[in-house]
């Protein structure tokens, strides 16, 4: 999806207006996780990082027949918490710089609906443990281990698939979008192989402002 996004800022028909806007984004990040600690066992959910805040920027580019196609860099965080019988909190939270690369396709006109779908890379920021309260009951059958430890040296690369849509409204050389917008997570932070295998999901509900910078022929 991510190689669709890119060649669409490549490739455009001729002789039309296309145009490229700038925008800010913000909203609420909920995200989710699903860990097995070992190949024996199924996996196992656990509570994610609920809303968090998103901070971005957008550049997205309009081509004809209500195509286009957007690069975003923007902050997020993500995390996990996971309790025991006696009620006691684990909690980890990872901030990351997240680039969406992504193709869109919008319905109608001042007023529109749109889907928005590709990939995205990102590096972690920072990781760290905000509460450390049990560990594991049966030494054979890891939990959830911390990440924001000097020695734990979680993977730094964060990639997956990114699909939304939502509803923007266009006033004059301004836009408004509103979006709902679900990633899937191939990368993942362990890297010591303390447990077999760890994936994440994430939802954000977000709003934005775009202004246009540029309208050519082409």
């Amino acid at each position: 999806m991510g190689g669709i996004a890119l060649g669409l800022f490549l490739i455009s028909p001729a002789e039309t207006y296309a145009q490229t806007t700038f925008g800010i984004r913000g909203g609420l990040s909920y995200s989710g996780m699903k860990y097995r600690p070992i190949p024996s066992l199924p996996s196992q959910k656990i509570s994610g990082i609920k809303g968090t805040e998103i901070y971005g920027v957008v550049i997205e580019h309009f081509f004809k027949d209500h195509a286009g196609a957007q690069i975003e860099a923007q902050y997020l965080t993500t995390g996990y918490q996971e309790y025991n019988e006696q009620g006691d909190r684990n909690e980890t939270q990872f901030d990351y710089l997240k680039i969406p690369l992504l193709a869109n396709f919008y319905f109608g006109n001042t007023g529109r609906f749109h889907i928005k779908m590709g990939t995205h890379i990102g590096k972690l920021i920072d990781a760290r443990d905000t509460h450390r309260e049990f560990e594991t009951e049966n030494e054979e059958i890891p939990i959830m281990p911390t990440y924001g430890q000097p020695s734990d040296d979680p993977k730094k690369l964060m990639y997956g698939l990114t699909a939304g849509l939502g509803l923007s409204k266009v006033f004059g050389k301004s836009t408004f979008q509103a979006e709902a917008r679900a990633s899937y997570e191939f990368g993942r932070p362990e890297g010591q192989d303390r447990i077999f295998d760890m994936t994440t999901t994430n939802l954000e509900f977000t709003l934005s402002y775009h202004f246009q910078i540029l309208k050519r022929k082409e």
